[in-house]
């Protein structure tokens, strides 16, 4: 069994409050989740208006099969959401 952690962080810009934030970030956990069968939570600068951080988790029996799963997540983001820019990513296979 492997568990794999990955941690988005990610800039908001031109966000002016933390309504309009949470109504960014919203969709895209919703996807994440819809798309790739993980959970995904806000979990750091909760009250930073341009800033996030999102964790995704991943169990499987696999540990290449997280590690490449949740490294397709990164490109994914990347790719399909042009208003927000990915400014770090950590990936911890446990």
């Amino acid at each position: 069994m492997s568990v794999g952690l990955l941690t988005l962080h990610l800039e908001i810009p031109g966000c002016s409050s933390l309504k309009e934030k949470r109504s960014r970030l919203k969709p895209l956990i919703v996807r994440l989740h819809r798309e790739f069968n993980i959970s995904v939570a806000e979990v750091d600068h909760l009250d930073a208006w341009q800033e996030a951080v999102i964790a995704c988790a991943l169990v499987s029996n696999d540990a290449v099969h997280t590690r490449n799963s949740l490294r397709r997540v990164v490109a994914w983001v990347d790719d399909n959401w042009p208003d927000l820019t990915l400014i770090d990513d950590q990936l911890e296979i446990f």
